[in-house]
């Protein structure tokens, strides 16, 4: 039975894959977005959301545990300063992946992985979207209906008409 087996190895033994991952996840912190596969990005999510969540705490301890797993002291100076700081209400969800096609060499699936509060173009679209309350119809079915309401609405305002010019 394979229960509990849900662990995506990538091709590589555990301290290979914990090396690599370390090593991504430090790019990560300190360029707010990188160009990988799909499978790593979703293996660097589930590494590094751990870590970004441990960091919102500033204390002695957190930043020894991030360490183990970073091995970079430049990058925990920048999560715990900069990174902790702009994520610090955020209850979850750090980060995004954005799928970019297949990789012409192997096909292999390519995407970003970014943090979410850091990339201005996402959060610019956010604010300036309007919620629409309703759907329009096409313009070849909205065509028949206005048609309807332009032949009802003459005969309406015809009598109206009609008694303007009579008081002139």
């Amino acid at each position: 039975m394979r229960h509990n087996k849900k662990f995506n190895h990538l091709g590589r033994t555990s301290t290979h894959r914990q090396a690599m991952l370390s090593n991504m996840a430090c790019s990560l912190i300190q360029h707010k977005r990188i160009f990988t596969t799909t499978a790593k990005a979703k293996a660097l999510r589930k590494f590094v959301e751990p870590i970004i969540t441990k960091s919102k705490e500033d204390t002695t301890h957190s930043r020894r545990v991030v360490f183990s797993m970073l091995q970079n002291k430049h990058a925990v100076t920048e999560l715990f300063q900069e990174v902790a700081q702009k994520i610090g209400d955020r209850p979850g969800g750090y980060t995004r992946i954005i799928k970019t096609g297949h990789r012409l060499g192997d096909n292999a699936a390519m995407c970003f992985i970014e943090l979410v509060d850091y990339n201005e173009n996402m959060l610019k679209d956010t604010s300036a979207k309007k919620a629409k309350t309703r759907r329009s119809r096409s313009k070849k079915a909205a065509a028949p209906v206005a048609e309807a309401q332009v032949e009802a609405t003459p005969v309406a305002e015809a009598p109206a008409a009609t008694e303007e010019n009579a008081a002139e």
